[in-house]
């Protein structure tokens, strides 16, 4: 199943694909701040939406 993690600041799509990639991971590669509006990632996924990922 598809995944993708966004910035919940400023929506920018941190990871998108078809392959699981562990939140920690993600977090990790941007160094724990959004690239694009400098928000603090937490490794706390305090607000998760599940949806469908239409191609």
């Amino acid at each position: 199943m598809p995944q993708r993690v966004i910035c919940s600041g400023c929506s920018y799509v941190l990871y998108e694909g078809p392959i699981f990639s562990p939140l920690t991971e993600v977090i990790q590669r941007y160094t724990g701040v959004c690239p694009k509006c400098g928000r603090q990632l937490s490794f706390l996924p305090l607000n998760v939406d599940v949806k469908t990922v239409n191609k």
